[in-house]
């Protein structure tokens, strides 16, 4: 009995030991705020649904932990659609065009977004909580757009190339509501998303659309 103890105790000193000796760059990383949303985001692009029970399960964390971390899942949706919507817009070109460069690179947008599987998936699977977190007052990725745009509008008018009776904060409202009318178009109306519609929409408010007419005659 003496012996098997004493076996014990060296098998878990040699144990001990090892996890010690276990270079740091081979342990598993521990989980922490940005590995929880990597792999939401990642969930999502898999048109998964983000589900928080989920997320502390595979994480191995509380569920108190991930909420200190990413907030309500309302919140992590929000920045995981912010996330994809900024990687959408740093890949299309707004400046040096004036309004005709900027209605094209919405109609670009707004064609992005509609052939985004992970984004239909998410608005057909939730609808309703798609639409508040997307374009309500209450949402991050509304208002950060209409920032972002606001600040490409003004360097347009300043540079001259854009001319507008609108103060730049209220067009670039505007125009993203118009993206998000031929984005969500199934949603609210039943009819398919058209990009080419947000394109025609977009120079008109811009003034591209009567600068055309006016060459033309």
């Amino acid at each position: 009995m003496r012996h098997s103890g004493r076996r014990l105790i060296r098998a878990t000193l040699r144990a001990n030991v090892s996890s010690i000796d276990t270079p740091l760059s081979s342990r598993a990383p521990r989980p922490d705020a940005v590995a929880a949303f990597r792999l939401a985001r990642g969930r999502f692009r898999d048109g998964r649904r983000v589900d928080l029970r989920d997320l502390v399960t595979e994480l191995g964390v509380s569920r108190a932990t991930l909420h200190r971390w990413v907030g309500s899942r309302d919140h992590l949706l929000g920045e995981i659609l912010w996330a994809e919507t900024a990687a959408v817009l740093d890949n299309v070109s707004f400046t040096g065009r004036g309004g005709e460069g900027i209605a094209e690179a919405i109609g670009t947008f707004v064609h992005t977004v509609n052939g985004s599987a992970p984004f239909r998936a998410f608005l057909r699977r939730e609808p309703e909580r798609a639409l508040r977190l997307l374009t309500t007052k209450a949402s991050l990725v509304q208002s950060r757009t209409i920032d972002k745009l606001r600040t490409l509008l003004s360097g347009e008018i300043t540079a001259g190339r854009l001319s507008t009776p609108l103060p730049a904060a209220d067009l670039a409202y505007l125009l993203v509501r118009v993206g998000e009318s031929f984005i969500y178009t199934d949603v609210i109306t039943g009819d398919e998303p058209d990009a080419a519609k947000a394109h025609t929409a977009a120079r008109m408010l811009l003034g591209a659309h009567f600068r055309d007419a006016t060459t033309a005659s």
